[in-house]
Order: structure tokens, then C-alpha cells, then sequence
């Protein structure tokens, strides 16, 4: 017989029976049977323990006071599991009873037998009304096989039930290698891939994984260029400038990006565009300026919102793409929302809206958030009508949500990026620095696989890269000449960054094509 004490692994923290243990349940569980009894024999290990063996024998053949006193014999029980479990087997029992029609015998253990084993008031009370309904049914059709089922689904609840080391968690030596598999994902600063991790050495990405050298320059807008944004598919980029246009560009298999359409209405500088989630509209907002609504198919115009009083700070589609909400920095505007025919659904105006200076709409459609009043982020439910604010110390200048939905991240002149948790289950944000923002708006973005990577512009022309548990930078990219305002991440291609600066220029940035790039990198 295996001693139960010897350890083994590297450091010795592992129990060598258990080990074992585990090895031979995954071989049951992967269909390798024949391999498991042999490993069982050569080992004098068996997967299921002496309790669990007993069981096996004692329930298909329905002994069940036997079977009771297993249960109870069984020391590592806690009184709940135990209960849990005396109530399964009790339940059964009494099936059995009415379905040979003694009545009597199921009543009679129920009132006697049942209160003595401690099952707690509540399994008692359940195990009476489970009687009065089985007497109720017709039980006359339970053959022999059917009884036989029932003691099999019985066998199997209890091994769901009974904790280590009675029975081993389904599937044990699955869940540790993912865990420890996770745990190296979890660590890799630069994960970005979806092909599978191999067991057969430690996971460690290089940065090659993620987008950090330049693939691609536009030079289309004849001005400083305060936005980008990729379509929700990836098949898209639109961009708005200061030279009062905005552009869609077309974003082929080849990831080299084409123009698609400019789009000319505007008479002010456009600071910011949002796509429709189906891809086929496209909202501008022009700078103390209308919003517009562009069709992206044609690059038509098809509607403009408000008239030149109308000061539009920001903009957010819900899900359903016909429905759109627009806050305004004039207070007595508040946050609007309408259709996409210009019917006004929904107003948000007077004292306690104050002028809102960026605003999101999660994926799911049930929140709305907005950043008001420099310093404050209002997270208002838009199904319970539940809110809360969130007080920043230095004013915030952009806001951005997880694809997700799940969390959202500000930008705020303090050169800091806090991220919040939309649920409000963090006392705190998670903080990243590093880059340069002191006078103007600038913007981040989630992106990469699984939202892992945070990246934002910079007063520094440089677009700086975080893994979103580190609060440093993982990467600097360096190219453009003047500040860069706005980021966006290819929701679909995860080595895809849009940059937009004021030197006129948008980049496109994809993994490195050498390995003697010259880059900075900060530890």
C-alpha cells in the first residue's frame, strides 16, 4: 500500500498519494479505463475511497440502513453536507416505498426515524412535501430498471456532494493545469494570442505579441486629428479632425488601410465620432457644433441633430443601434436621447445635471456613464434607475468602457488613468501612469485579448502601453511629432492601434517586422 505521507515535486509540496489519485481519475474521466485499473494495481491507490466504495455497493442493491450509517461513519462530514446527503438518500427511500404502494413504512420512518438522524428542520419539512406530491403521482410504471436509474442518479448527487477526500472534485487534475495555466497567462505581460497555451514549457509572450512598431501612415486630413475610432467588427476606422471633416477608412484582410469615404457637412473642427454597434451609422460631433448622422455604406448625411445653440460634448449608441444619447457642456441641455429620425426619447436636463463633458453607454445597454462637473462620474442605471458618483480629485478629460462592459477607464490631467469597476465592488481604482497630459484632452482605450491592455495618448507624442495589471507602461512608441490625442484598439485584431496627432497624421501600429527595431521601453 502507498504511503500516504511521501511528498514529491521539486519542492515537495505535493502528497505523492494524492497525486496519484487525481492521475487516475483524469485517465477514468479521458476514457483510458484499462490504464487506470492498471495504475490502480501497480500503485494499491484506488481514485474512490473505502466510504465511496461502500456506498457503491450498498445503494444499487438498496441497503438502506446500511447505507446510513456509511454516511454517518463518514468523519470528515461536515453536519450540513451530512444532512444534505441523509436527505437524498431518505428522498429515494420513500420514492421506493410508494412506489410499492407502503405508504405506511415511508410515513413511519419519516415520523420516527428521520427527526433522529438531525436532518434539520428544513430537510424534514422538504422530505414531507416531497411524500404529498409522490403520493399524488402515479408510481405504479416504476419497473426494476427505473428503480435501478434512480439509485444511479442517487450515487452520482452524492459524489457531486461529498467533499475531498471522500470523492475527488470532478475532473480534479484539469482544474489544477488550468489553474496553473491561467496563473502564467495572468502573468505575461504581453499575452495577446489565442492559440492555445502548450503544457510543455512555462508561457512567456515576448512583446512581438502586441502592436508597437508603425505599419502604416495617413495623411489624408489637412489638420490636427482629434479622434479615432474602429468599428465594433474591425472592418473600419473613422477618424474626425480639426479641418472640420472626418474620414472612414476601409480596413482590408491585408491590414493595410484604405480611404472609404470623407465626410463634409461640418462648419467647425469635428472632435468626435461614434459607430452604430451594427457598423451602419456613424455619428459627428462637431465643436460647439450639430451632431450629424452619416450612413457609412454611401457617406451620405441623413440626419443633423439640434441646431447651432446646441453644444454637443459627446455621444453613445445603446445596442439596439436606433437609439443614441448625446450630453451636452451647456447645463440647460443636459443629456438627451434620441432616434435616429430626430425624435427626441428621453431628456436628462435641470440642477442635478450639470454640463456633461464625456458619456458611455455599456455594451448591454442597462448603464450610462458620464463624466460632469470636471471631477465627477455619474454611473446611472438605466433599468433600476440606480445611481452613483464616483469624486475624482483633478479633472477628468476623457472616458472609455470595456467591450466588456464591466469596467471603464478616465484620463485626468494629473497624468493619471484611473479604471472603475462598473458594479461599484472596488473602494478603489486601479491607477496607471507614465504618460504626459497636463492641458489637453486626451484619450485612452481597452484593447487586445480579453480587454488585457490599456493604451493612450500623450502630450508627449508618444502612445504609451499598459498591461492593465501594471501600473507602468509595458511599452512607448514613439513616431509621431506633436501631441497625440486619441487611441483606438482593433476590437478584432488584437496587434491593431489607431493614433491620432496633431501633426496631422494617424498611425497605424502592428507588431514588430524585425527584432532589432530600435523602441524604448520603460521596467
Amino acid at each position: 500500500m502507498e504511503n500516504s505521507a511521501t511528498m514529491i515535486g521539486p519542492k515537495g509540496l505535493i502528497k505523492r498519494h494524492e497525486f496519484v489519485r487525481v492521475i487516475i481519475q483524469s485517465l477514468h474521466s479521458l476514457g483510458y479505463r484499462k490504464s487506470a485499473s492498471f495504475l490502480e494495481s501497480e500503485s494499491g491507490i484506488s481514485y474512490k475511497s473505502v466510504d465511496f466504495k461502500l456506498l457503491e455497493s450498498q445503494i444499487p442493491e438498496g441497503n438502506w440502513n446500511i447505507c446510513l450509517d456509511t454516511l454517518n461513519g463518514i468523519k470528515e462530514l461536515v453536519d450540513e453536507t451530512r444532512a444534505s446527503a441523509l436527505f437524498l438518500v431518505f428522498k429515494q427511500f420513500m420514492l421506493e416505498c410508494m412506489s410499492c404502494g407502503n405508504d405506511s413504512l415511508a410515513l413511519t420512518v419519516l415520523r420516527k426515524q428521520v427527526p433522529a438522524l438531525l436532518l434539520g428542520r428544513e430537510n424534514i419539512r422538504n422530505l414531507a412535501y416531497s411524500l404529498l406530491n409522490l403520493k399524488e403521482k402515479d408510481l405504479s410504471n416504476l419497473d426494476e430498471n427505473s428503480i435501478f436509474e434512480l439509485r444511479k442518479r442517487l450515487l452520482a448527487d452524492l459524489e457531486k456532494l461529498l467533499p475531498p477526500p471522500s470523492v475527488l472534485p470532478e475532473r480534479r487534475l484539469e482544474h489544477l493545469v488550468e489553474t496553473a495555466v491561467t496563473a502564467q497567462i495572468d502573468s505575461c505581460m504581453y499575452h495577446n494570442s489565442q492559440e492555445a497555451v502548450s503544457l510543455y514549457e512555462d508561457h512567456c509572450c515576448t512583446r512581438e505579441q502586441i502592436p508597437i512598431e508603425t505599419i502604416q501612415i495617413l495623411t489624408d486630413h489637412e489638420n490636427e486629428v482629434w479622434f479615432v475610432q474602429f468599428s465594433n467588427n474591425g472592418e473600419y476606422l473613422a477618424s474626425s479632425s480639426s479641418d472640420c471633416t472626418a474620414i472612414i477608412w476601409k480596413v482590408p484582410e491585408d491590414g493595410r488601410l484604405t480611404f472609404k469615404h470623407t465626410l463634409r457637412s461640418h462648419q467647425n473642427p469635428v472632435s468626435f465620432v461614434a459607430w452604430s454597434p451594427d457598423d451602419g451609422k456613424l455619428l459627428t460631433c462637431g465643436n460647439v457644433e450639430v451632431l450629424k448622422l452619416w450612413d457609412v455604406e454611401t457617406g451620405t448625411c441623413k440626419h443633423t441633430f439640434g441646431d447651432h445653440g446646441f453644444i454637443v460634448s459627446s455621444c453613445a449608441w445603446f445596442p439596439d443601434s436606433k437609439r443614441f444619447v448625446c450630453g451636452s457642456s451647456d447645463p440647460e441641455k443636459g443629456i438627451c436621447m434620441w432616434d435616429c429620425d430626430g425624435n427626441e426619447i428621453k431628456a436628462w436636463r435641470g440642477t442635478r445635471m450639470p454640463k456633461v463633458l464625456d458619456l458611455a453607454v455599456t455594451p448591454d445597454g442597462e448603464h450610462l456613464i458620464s463624466v460632469f462637473s470636471d471631477k465627477d462620474i455619474r454611473i446611472f442605471n438605466l433599468v433600476t434607475s440606480a445611481e452613483r458618483v464616483i469624486s475624482e480629485e483633478h479633472p477628468i478629460t476623457s472616458l472609455s468602457v470595456s467591450t466588456d462592459g464591466k469596467f471603464f477607464i478616465v484620463n485626468l490631467n494629473s497624468e493619471e488613468i484611473h479604471m472603475w469597476d462598473v458594479a461599484g465592488k472596488w473602494k478603489k481604482a486601479l491607477t496607471y501612469m507614465g504618460h504626459k497630459q497636463r492641458k489637453y484632452v486626451i484619450r485612452s482605450c481597452f484593447g487586445g485579448l480579453n480587454n488585457s491592455f490599456i493604451a493612450s495618448g500623450s502630450e508627449s507624442s508618444q502612445v504609451y502601453i499598459w498591461n492593465w495589471r501594471n501600473p507602468k507602461p509595458i511599452e512607448v512608441l514613439s513616431g509621431h511629432l506633436m501631441t497625440v490625442n486619441c487611441v483606438s484598439w482593433n476590437p478584432r485584431r488584437h496587434q491593431m492601434l489607431a493614433s491620432a496627432s496633431d501633426d496631422h497624421t494617424i498611425r497605424i501600429w502592428g507588431p514588430s517586422q524585425s527584432k532589432n527595431i530600435q523602441h524604448e521601453k520603460l521596467i
